[in-house]
């Protein structure tokens, strides 16, 4: 079947934002006491929430994560992100083509709150061509690797989650979109990449592709042989 509308991730897939947010939260983690490389902390929280691993900050913190800790994270992380950060490379072009071939048919379904999604979205141009069909996990009873935000997204949109491509870069969020019964593509840079194509295909993508300004090319094909 052909695609009708594309499902995509915001951080690391429209917006550079995952090195910066990373960075801020280390930081935050290590001034808290969890002593932990920049590495480990992407490998840790890379597709999740914060709060999904509060037990785990608790236990290596000794302290309970509060609200007004997060605050500050996101007070942090928001300055950082409205100072440094910028759009993937190729994929303002890539969402102004999509949107024309899928005649508006696109939405955003991220696990991060969505102050932040559109905040990121407006900063790097994109917000217009997505409008209302912005997506948060946090609004949801489950974030992602629960397919809930992406089903959201589909019944917004008005588009089967059959006849929906999810455009992916982490294992929690292809494993959401596959749970929503959607097909999904792992997009894998070749820099700075958090997950590699073989881990990506274990999770259930049918296609990984590393440039994102290919995209409205392969979804032109793709359609074109269903």
């Amino acid at each position: 079947m052909p695609f009708e509308a594309i499902l995509f991730d915001c951080d690391g897939v429209l917006v550079d934002s995952e090195l910066i947010t990373n960075r801020v939260l280390h930081a935050m983690l290590n001034e808290a006491g969890w002593v932990l490389s920049e590495n480990d902390c992407m490998r840790t929280f890379i597709g999740k929430t914060v709060r999904s691993e509060t037990a785990r900050i608790e236990a290596e913190t000794g302290k309970p994560l509060t609200d007004a800790w997060m605050a500050e994270f996101y007070e942090r992380r928001n300055a950082r992100l409205r100072a440094e950060l910028v759009a993937v490379d190729g994929a303002l072009d890539a969402v102004r083509q999509v949107h024309a071939q899928l005649h508006g048919n696109i939405a955003v379904a991220s696990g991060a709150d969505k102050p932040k999604v559109v905040m990121q979205l407006e900063k790097v141009g994109m917000l217009p061509y997505f409008g209302e069909l912005v997506f948060s996990g946090h609004d949801l009873p489950r974030t992602k690797p629960w397919p809930d935000v992406y089903l959201a997204a589909a019944a917004a949109v008005g588009i089967a989650p059959q006849r929906c491509l999810v455009i992916e870069d982490s294992v929690p969020g292809l494993t959401a979109g596959v749970r929503a019964g959607a097909t999904v593509w792992g997009y894998c840079p070749r820099v700075n990449a958090h997950s590699t194509p073989e881990q990506l295909m274990a999770a259930g993508a049918t296609f990984v592709f590393d440039n994102m300004a290919d995209l409205p090319r392969l979804l032109a094909a793709a359609n074109t042989a269903s």
